[in-house]
Formats: C-alpha cells, structure tokens, sequence
C-alpha cells in the first residue's frame, strides 16, 4: 500500500514526531510511505528522516492564510497525487488538512484520513471559528475517516457538525515511554542552568513547548515576571525552537529576567530535563492532546496546565499535576508559586505521576491502529483495538 502524509510545516514538534513515528512503523511494516510538507521545514529533517520515508517539499504551500497562494498549492499537490497515485492520503494539522484533502478529488480511488492533532476552531475568535468550521464541513465530505489524538478532539468535531460519530477515531499519540521510566538528570545541567562546582542544584520550573503564538510564553513570562524576585532560588527552563523565539527572547530581555529564565534549544534528551525540572508548565491557549503532557508525568514529573479539553485524560487535577483557569495567567503563575514551595505538595504529585498508567500512549500501539483504520468506513469493520469516540 502507497500512504502519503501530508504536514504544512515540518517542525521539531508533537504532530511531527507522531506523524514520523507513524510513517516509521508503516515503512517496517511494508508499505510504500510518502511524506508531503509545505515550505517550512527544520534542517533537523535533513538527515533524521526515518529510513525508508520519501520527503517530497511543495513550497507552494505556507502556514498563513494566502488565498492565491492556497489556489497554487491545491494545483501543485493534485499534480502531485496524480503522478504518485497512492492508495491513501493522511493529512495532519489545519492548512495541510484543508488543501490536501480539497486536492484528494484529483485522485478519487484513496482513501482519504484526517489526523486531528489539536481543534483549530477552538481559543480563536468568533469570526474564524465560523470560517474554519465552514472549511472543515467542505473537505469533511472528501474524508473516509478521521483520527484524533484524544478522545476530546474527535468529539468537538461532531458537536460542531463537521461528521458524524461514527467516522471519527481515537488514536493515542503512541511514543517510546520507556526512555522516561527512570530518568536521569542530564549530565550538563551545571554548565545549562549557570551552577558552579560544589553548589546545590536550584528549583527548576520546565516549560518544553514550540515556541508559537498559541502556546503563550509571553503572556506567561509577563505574569510570571511580577513574582519572580518572590522566587529567587528559581530557574525557568524553556526548551524548543519555533518562530516565536526571537520574540520570546526579547520579552526575557524587556522584563529583565535573564537571570532567571534559560533557552535551552530542541535537546534530544527530553526525559533528562523532566528529571531536573521540580515542575512542567504547558500554558497553550489550545492543544489537541500534547505529547509533552503524556512524557511529563511519565518521566514523574508533575505537570501544570491550564484547562484545555482533553488534557485530563492525562493530567489529573491533584493526583499528578494540577488544571488552572485557562483565562487567568496571573493566578496559573500564583498556582505554579504556591506549588514550588510546598514540597510535600510536590512529592505527593511526583508519586502521582509515577503510578499513572499510560499504555495507551505506547508506541507500538500507534502505528497499528491508525493504519487499521485506513479501511474504513465500508471495506472492513472497526478494528477492536481502535477506540470509538463517544459522542
């Protein structure tokens, strides 16, 4: 079987990873795999691209909304569909998952899948939410199946028209959680957080998110600067890269906390910074379900989150981590206050955090069953193992 993905920006972040992860698996397991992305990509790519995934770049297609730019990438990818002919197209993330699908009717014999990696017409305004769920109900009828990454994601699809119950799945986005069962604290953690030789290590709070609008580090870095001479033990630890930085950067500068706040860039030891952090930050205005959750409170690290539909399904409000009001900064900061300097608070959220259960999220698993689902809606049943999003 061909299977090509499709991602308008090809980034070091949770919908990549979860969809490379799953190309991975399709490869190994047999099939032809194509990934298709727009002209955003990280030169990380370049030479970690999984063994066996064929990267094709359609520059035509951009992240912002361009309507005669959008009219070329819908002629060049179905140009593209035609001369690789594959047998189902997967689309992931808003601008992808429109055009893609919109340029799927040039091959009318795929199948045609949705990843539904975060809602985007959730946290945005009126106006686009209207437009946005208009633009989804169109390409909905060129779509076989859709995969969401939570069980809350597949759900707003429904209520908000767009399909019916019954075409819509939960996936887990799966990883390798073995990596965080029992982390270490990463052998340069002197030289990163500034400590000298013989100095006891400071408390650590651990921001690891792309660095994008939605994901607000500013308006955090903003409350969070009125109370940090409150915390003078206290390094902030932000790790990605994303187009943000230099703004994000720049805020650190203005709000005069460059003694408190450190850039650590995209690291390939995720679990060894969940074992330095006393406490994760994730303060998105929207999320599907973020795969840096689910590594968090695997890794025993106890997370703090402002309330978005689907994160409970991981973080559970005061057994391991904590939910603040989505639309209050100051009082997340407070809350985030109050817990660093309550450590049998903290420790009891640690214990939390290691008993939670998380197969669901296991790697193997990912693979599997969204390729399983390919067959949907009439060529064979639901697949017992796929999980049936209840309206």
């Amino acid at each position: 079987m061909h299977i090509a993905h499709l991602v308008t920006r090809l980034l070091r972040a949770g919908s990549e990873e979860n969809t490379l992860a799953t190309c991975q698996w399709q490869v190994e397991a047999g099939h032809r795999v194509t990934l298709i992305h727009g002209d955003s990509h990280d030169p990380y790519w370049q030479d970690n691209m999984p063994e066996g995934v064929e990267r094709i770049a359609v520059p035509e297609m951009v992240h912002p909304v361009r309507p005669m730019q959008d009219i070329r990438a819908v002629a060049c990818l179905r140009a593209l569909y035609r001369e690789i002919a594959p047998d189902v197209i997967h689309t992931h993330q808003s601008k992808a998952g429109i055009l893609g699908r919109i340029a799927a009717r040039a091959v009318p014999d795929a199948v045609v899948a949705h990843g539904i990696h975060i809602v985007p017409f959730e946290g945005v305004s009126p106006a686009k939410r209207a437009l946005y769920i208009a633009a989804e109900k169109l390409v909905a009828r060129r779509t076989d199946v859709f995969i969401g990454v939570s069980e809350s994601v597949g759900r707003a699809y429904v209520q908000a028209g767009i399909t019916r119950r019954g075409r819509v799945h939960c996936v887990r986005s799966g990883m390798d959680l073995t990596r965080f069962e029992a982390p270490q604290l990463p052998g340069d953690w002197r030289e990163l957080l500034g400590v000298p030789q013989g100095n006891a290590r400071p408390m650590v709070a651990l921001m690891m998110a792309a660095f994008e609008p939605r994901k607000r580090h500013v308006a955090f870095l903003q409350a969070f600067a009125r109370v940090a001479k409150s915390m003078p033990d206290l390094k902030l630890l932000l790790a990605g890269r994303g187009p943000e930085e230099a703004r994000v950067r720049a805020a650190v500068r203005d709000l005069g906390l460059d003694d408190k706040v450190v850039f650590c860039g995209h690291r390939p030891d995720p679990e060894a910074l969940f074992a330095l952090a006393d406490l994760s930050i994730l303060t998105s205005e929207r999320e599907g379900l973020p795969r840096v959750a689910v590594q968090s409170i695997a890794a025993g690290c106890p997370m703090l989150v402002q309330d978005l539909p689907g994160l409970d399904e991981v973080v559970q409000h005061r057994d391991n981590g904590w939910i603040s009001d989505p639309t209050d900064m100051e009082a997340t900061v407070r809350q985030m206050c109050r817990l660093l300097k309550d450590p049998m608070q903290l420790a009891r959220l640690r214990r939390g955090a290691r008993a939670a259960d998380l197969s669901d999220w296991a790697l193997d698993a990912l693979g599997a069953r969204t390729t399983a689902l390919y067959g949907l809606p009439v060529r064979r049943p639901v697949p017992a193992q796929a999980q049936l999003v209840a309206a």
